[in-house]
């Protein structure tokens, strides 16, 4: 069974997880007699966002409601949430940001496949479902059991699977709880724009039925944008390397990640 069977109930969880993890201390509301559950109360949030609390406990009932992209953006406001939090609320209600920019045309990614080979360091490229596009070969030195070996089209080079069904993933990437949380925090930010897309839903579904600990992290509604900083590695061969992590979005090709990694 899916983790989660459609747009509007998907909304309706993701919105009601935030507004629980939101205190009236934070908002400041004071916090009145104890509370039965935690977080914010649904008229709270209601009224913070200027809209009636029967409308609000329908999008977090996952009714198919009309939500404006006026009434999403101050529920984002009201339930401070993050810039990649803000973007997966609207791409969920279908609607469009209004402080986005308008997207420009596609450009073809050939050049950026190219790139790859040019960097002097472990680097790859990533499609919708992170899978690696292309890499060199630091890259797959680094990465045993994901990168590495022969070229095989049959061979599946998926991040997320590596990472969750690999048993070499757990003793590769050091903290690797924290790294795999974390992980699947940036694959639902990365991924909304294309949820509902055959492979990505695939993939999500299947990774649910196949690793309790990613079905665990995926129904945490945790949402974050892919971050740099320091990456480490308990490297069969090299033993303990550390790393900073880049991460860049090609120009109008969102949906398509460079990854650097540069060893400190």
């Amino acid at each position: 069974m899916p983790l989660e069977a459609s747009p509007a109930r998907a909304l309706g969880e993701f919105v009601r997880a935030h507004r629980e993890r939101l205190s009236p201390q934070a908002v400041g509301l004071p916090p009145g007699p104890r509370r039965r559950t935690p977080g914010l109360r649904r008229e709270e949030v209601a009224q913070l966002c200027g809209v009636s609390p029967t409308w609000y406990t329908w999008i977090e009932q996952g009714r198919p409601v009309s939500a404006s992209a006026d009434a999403l953006a101050r529920i984002a406001v009201a339930l401070q949430l993050s810039r990649a939090e803000r973007a997966y609320l609207f791409e969920l209600a279908g609607e469009r940001d209004p402080a986005e920019p308008t997207p420009t045309s596609s450009d073809a990614p050939a050049a950026l496949l190219a790139t790859v080979g040019l960097v002097d360091a472990p680097a790859y490229v990533l499609d919708r479902q992170w899978n690696a596009l292309a890499w060199n070969t630091h890259a797959a030195e680094l990465f045993v059991g994901w990168l590495d070996g022969p070229a095989d089209p049959m061979r599946e080079r998926n991040l997320l699977r590596f990472t969750f069904t690999e048993p070499a993933a757990r003793t590769l990437i050091v903290d690797w709880e924290t790294r795999a949380r974390r992980l699947v925090a940036e694959f639902r930010a990365n991924s909304i724009r294309h949820l509902n897309d055959g492979p990505t839903r695939a993939l999500i579904d299947a990774l649910g039925a196949e690793s309790e600990a990613f079905g665990r992290f995926w129904a945490s509604q945790d949402v974050g944008e892919r971050e740099g900083g320091a990456r480490a590695f308990e490297h069969p061969r090299l033993g303990r390397v550390i790393y900073d992590q880049i991460t860049l979005r090609p120009a109008h090709r969102e949906d398509l990640l460079l990854v650097v990694l540069v060893r400190v």
